[in-house]
């Protein structure tokens, strides 16, 4: 009998993508860095253009411009409240700039520094904020499920949603010639590109039709529009028609385009990648209630929950914000209908 112990390898632990910097597939054509690369562009345009942090620069896309223009580049350290205080204070002085952080820490801790310090004087300060909605599975302490509710009824914010790295190139110049503050959603990584294959050009307060279709229409915002044009294109297979809105801009929200495509007779959805508690689909609903037009909107979007951690893919399904889950909703609401 041999000595020699029999053993069996232990199994490859299970590994999951909860702070993975990139929400791209490999198949995808991406940028790197898009707001750290735009930004960098746009300062070597426009002397006035600086950097802020809050020890965030290499998970917000910052590094880019921090590396390239050091001199131009603010390290605040881990106070959100400080570096909005000194984003108020460069802008008083002629400076336009931009302030990174994750979403969550520029919304919850520095609320008061927004409103009073630059929301009430006007002051051209950009907020570039990462991981917004369901773009992180490390749970509540890093998911801005709720960014966009805080926000929207803060006077005088500009909000924008940018849908892969082609809105946030085309918007940086135009969130640095904005005259008021602003704040962005940022997708950080390796950033998808999507709308270079449609018509698309970006426009600050405007929402723009990606494509058209007669049996449904999706009005998206965020990374919500490339799976609404996923799912567009999968229930394609089922003859069904769909057309897709896209609103990069949610406050102002563009009320006349929005009112013009959902006047058409055929099934509403809204997507977003925020609680359906005070995010896109409540801003739709507000402008049909208000101009008393009868619709019906099914929104598609986060709980009004505190949301789990764990791997994005399986926390995309379980919340209902997928592709597969918006083509499920899509054809159940169709079934009932017919």
């Amino acid at each position: 009998m041999s000595n020699t112990a029999t053993t069996t390898p232990p199994e490859k632990p299970l590994t999951s993508d909860a702070m993975s910097a990139s929400l791209a597939r490999e198949d995808q054509r991406v940028t790197a860095a898009p707001l750290g690369h735009a930004l960098v562009e746009l300062a070597q345009r426009d002397e006035r253009v600086v950097g802020l942090s809050a020890d965030l620069a290499k998970y917000t896309d910052l590094h880019v411009f921090r590396d390239a223009m050091p001199e131009r580049f603010y390290q605040i350290g881990m106070s959100e409240q400080a570096l909005l205080g000194a984003a108020a204070g460069l802008a008083m002085e002629g400076f336009v700039p931009f302030a990174s952080t994750y979403a969550v820490f520029a919304t919850r801790r520095a609320y008061d520094f927004l409103c009073l310090d630059i929301a009430e004087a006007g002051l051209n300060v950009n907020m570039v904020c990462a991981l917004p909605g369901l773009t992180t599975g490390y749970g509540p302490s890093h998911q801005a499920t709720e960014d966009i509710a805080i926000l929207r009824a803060m006077p005088d914010l500009t909000i924008v949603d940018p849908c892969d790295a082609v809105d946030i190139e085309q918007a940086v110049p135009q969130l640095a010639a904005h005259d008021g503050p602003t704040y962005t959603r940022i997708l950080r990584g390796k950033v998808p590109r999507v709308l270079d294959e449609y018509d698309y050009t970006f426009e600050l307060g405007k929402a723009k039709l990606i494509r058209d279709g007669a049996d449904v229409l999706l009005v998206s915002t965020g990374l919500m529009t490339e799976r609404a044009l996923e799912a567009a294109r999968e229930l394609e297979a089922d003859r069904i028609d769909v057309a897709v809105l896209h609103v990069p801009t949610l406050k102002p929200l563009d009320e006349a385009t929005i009112v013009r495509e959902l006047a058409k007779d055929r099934l509403v959805l809204t997507c977003e990648n925020h609680t359906t508690t005070g995010g896109l689909f409540d801003a739709v609903a507000h402008v049909l209630v208000r101009d008393g037009i009868a619709r019906q909107v099914t929104p598609v979007g986060l709980p009004d929950a505190f949301l789990d951690a764990g791997a994005l893919p399986t926390l995309a399904d379980r919340y209902g914000v997928s592709t597969a889950k918006i083509g499920e909703r899509v054809r159940a609401l169709l079934s009932h209908s017919g």
